[in-house]
């Protein structure tokens, strides 16, 4: 059995949180949105504690993504942070001390984990986007959330993959008539703020069509203008072959493990 796994631990506006398994012993954390309290509750749905974590990516520092009561734990911990270069100075002013960031530009190094990364439109400072190279299982695994668009460079960037972790946040017919404030509308469907299922599954089946999936993971769904059903049936009439490989996160729970192989196991 591959060491490497996934879970996310909730996925929407109030709160991001997901841990990628590399060796035997170790996470790592992508974003930390929730309360300490409630991340721990939900990692122990996997027998994990904070123990077990060595490291936090981030993808951006939205307070749904990074939460800054984390900042004393991590540093009292060791756990290092890995952000963006143009996100450094607003994550000290969120309250992250110097001596445990790791800026990064376009690429992260584990022990057995060469990162990929993709900055990518969202609001004012972007968001990232990351390709996990496992160099022992030879996995790869491509994770992004919170896009304005899909640039020709993500498409580019996340192919031959195994698994996929993706934004599909609203219902463009939901999002018109929910009686939001029309320039929060505009924020949202206007190239820099979240992808609606229909531009996130034209994105999945182009990378689907240069990849061998086994997981698509859908991320960050709109509590208000979204629907699970309505997913399920975009995928069902229109990518009927995976249409069993999704698992759709929720805000309000933590996903299953899944565990990665290079060919499908008994899990599906």
């Amino acid at each position: 059995m591959s060491n490497f796994a996934f879970c996310v631990l909730g996925s929407g506006s109030r709160g991001n949180c997901s841990l990628l398994k590399t060796s035997e012993t170790k996470w790592i954390m992508i974003d930390s949105g929730f309360s300490m309290r409630q991340t721990k509750e939900r990692m122990r749905t996997h027998n994990i504690c904070m123990d077990d974590v060595s490291d936090l990516l981030l993808t951006h520092l939205d307070r749904d993504h990074f939460n800054p009561v984390w900042c004393r734990s991590l540093l009292n911990r060791g756990i290092y942070v890995h952000l963006h270069e143009s996100h450094v100075e607003r994550g000290i002013r969120a309250g992250l001390d110097h001596s445990i960031l790791k800026p990064f530009t376009t690429s992260i190094d584990f022990e057995s984990l060469h990162v990929e990364t993709l900055h990518l439109a969202h609001d004012a400072l972007g968001t990232v986007g990351f390709v996990f190279n496992h160099l022992e299982c030879k996995t790869r695994f491509g994770f992004a959330t919170d896009l304005g668009r899909v640039p020709k460079t993500l498409l580019d960037a996340f192919k031959s993959l195994d698994i996929l972790a993706f934004e599909s946040n609203y219902d463009p017919m939901m999002q018109r008539t929910s009686g939001r404030p029309g320039f929060l509308q505009d924020r949202i469907m206007g190239g820099g703020g979240h992808l609606s299922n229909e531009e996130s599954l034209n994105a999945v089946k182009h990378i689907a069509e240069n990849s061998n999936l086994q997981h698509i993971v859908l991320l960050h769904l709109s509590k208000q203008c979204n629907s699970p059903a309505i997913i399920r049936d975009l995928y069902h009439d229109n990518l009927a072959h995976l249409y069993n490989c999704v698992t759709i996160t929720d805000q309000d729970r933590c996903s299953r493990l899944l565990r990665f192989e290079k060919q499908p196991t008994s899990l599906f």
